[in-house]
């Protein structure tokens, strides 16, 4: 079924991260800023992101015990301290996801450079410690982004979608683990609709939407992969759908052979697999690359 099978911890039959990136109301603030703030609408559609479906949100993960991973922007971080402190509080892991969700395909990576500076100073002052993981908004990295995330000593990547597995990419500057994410998984198709930033889709059921995540779910369960959603608290994190996917969860926890469980966890157990892992070359410059695995 794969390639490069990888087995889990304890004898688990397969793994799985529920990540949430909060963008909150950075999204419509970079996507227009000249008149954001007019638009009350988008902003505060952002704003339950961080204030109300994040505690819904935690609040599951308590009572099923789970520890999961969160990406923010730097800017969202500043604005939403309290998010923040009650992520930590609560044991959970947060990534890099840029400065304020822009685009680095937008701007110069002169630009781009500053930026994830700036959001790597926030996350060390808020959290006491460099995030080991990074997300790119929209998926968009680059292989000067991918540098620097090594350069910074990162662990893993969630960007880029060239298996089902979580693999290593080995460049000219040296190596990192990625965990490929895919739009498959992604709550946008289903859930996002936002005409200030020219994204308007049919907004499916709650169930609906949901079934497609299960769906991948049941395939990588039975062939003993890995299960990662990419959702959004404004999205997914409302009632109805959030309680769609908790039903899952639940499912998921009392089945016991399902590895339900942080990034940063899926990607040390990744690079502790050694020559196993596959390998993808990536060239990023005239420096002799250096694989994680022997």
């Amino acid at each position: 079924m794969f390639l490069h099978p990888m087995s889990w911890p304890n004898g688990k039959k397969c793994a799985a991260s529920v990540t949430f990136d909060i963008d909150a109301d950075s999204l419509v603030r970079v996507g227009r800023p000249k008149d954001a703030d007019l638009r009350l609408q988008p902003i505060s559609m952002g704003r339950y992101g961080p204030t109300v479906a994040v505690p819904r949100i935690l609040e599951t993960y308590r009572r099923l015990e789970l520890t999961q991973t969160f990406f923010m922007p730097g800017w969202v971080m500043e604005e939403y301290p309290d998010t923040v402190e009650a992520i930590l509080k609560d044991g959970h892991e947060i990534g890099h996801h840029s400065w304020a969700h822009e685009d680095p395909m937008e701007h110069s990576d002169e630009v781009e450079a500053e930026l994830f500076e700036r959001a790597l100073d926030t996350h060390i002052k808020m959290t006491g410690h460099k995030p080991r993981g990074y997300r790119a908004p929209v998926y968009s990295i680059t292989p000067a982004i991918v540098n620097r995330l090594i350069e910074h000593d990162f662990l893993y990547d969630s960007s880029m979608m060239a298996d089902d597995l979580p693999y290593e990419v080995v460049t000219n500057s040296g190596s990192l683990i990625e965990i490929p994410p895919h739009w498959g998984t992604d709550d946008w198709p289903p859930f996002a609709h936002m005409g200030e930033l020219d994204y308007i889709m049919p907004v499916r059921g709650p169930s609906d939407g949901i079934k497609a995540f299960i769906e991948e779910f049941d395939a990588m369960y039975e062939a003993g992969g890995f299960w990662m959603p990419v959702l959004h608290p404004f999205l997914t994190g409302r009632l109805a759908r959030w309680r769609e996917l908790e039903r899952h969860l639940e499912r998921i926890v009392e089945q016991g052979d399902v590895w339900l469980t942080s990034m940063e966890n899926i990607a040390e157990h990744a690079k502790s697999t050694g020559s196993r892992l596959r390998q993808e070359n990536l060239d990023t410059g005239p420096t002799p690359a250096t694989p994680l695995t022997p």
